[in-house]
């Protein structure tokens, strides 16, 4: 089954690419709208700031391939910023719509608390996943990131972690799910989640 990597513009897609295949995973970064639509799993990859992510998604159309692909039950995986997308709204120089997958918004951590959040830090699982199979609870994953999500239906929380304040670091709700690390960069913890996604 192909995994098809959303090529938008933004993201270090070759890195996430080049992380599925060392694992012998099939993965295609691609902006072809067939291939998109034909591939077994989509990878959501976002870096910088949420509006700038979005408008670049938008002017592409893929937004509304994104949206179409999660209500068909397609797979879906957003790193990073490609977590914070799938929100109702981003509060990054401006309000800004998301693509309405989950439930929320995204915001700046609390004046006080040291930004980026850059670094290695735990995840604590909340609920059972197919992609933490076989991952220890509280792994460390690499996070780089000022923003982070608040949503209104804990139920989508997978799971968590603490920097300065607890925040939700990994959501997800049926075929949906979204990290707010880098999996590409958190070494084996990260490439054995790929793995999971992958099935």
């Amino acid at each position: 089954m192909t995994i098809a990597i959303i090529d938008y513009g933004v993201g270090n897609l070759r890195s996430v690419e080049k992380a599925f295949t060392s694992q012998g995973i099939p993965a295609v970064v691609t902006r072809d709208e067939k291939v998109l639509r034909d591939a077994g799993k989509l990878v959501l990859l976002g870096v910088g700031a949420f509006g700038y992510a979005m408008d670049s998604l938008r002017k592409l159309g893929f937004d509304e391939l994104v949206i179409e692909a999660a209500h068909a039950g397609k797979p879906i995986i957003g790193l990073c910023v490609g977590l914070q997308m799938m929100f109702e709204e981003g509060h990054e120089f401006g309000v800004h719509r998301g693509l309405g997958l989950l439930p929320g918004r995204v915001v700046k951590f609390p004046d006080g608390v040291r930004v980026p959040h850059v670094g290695w830090n735990q995840v604590e699982f909340k609920q059972s996943h197919p992609v933490f199979r076989d991952l220890p609870d509280r792994s460390f994953f690499y996070f780089v990131h000022s923003y982070y999500v608040e949503t209104t239906d804990q139920a989508c929380v997978l799971g968590e972690t603490e920097y300065e304040s607890r925040f939700a670091s990994i959501c997800g709700r049926e075929n949906v799910v979204g990290v707010q690390f880098h999996p590409e960069k958190s070494q084996t913890a990260g490439l054995k989640l790929l793995q999971n996604f992958a099935g």
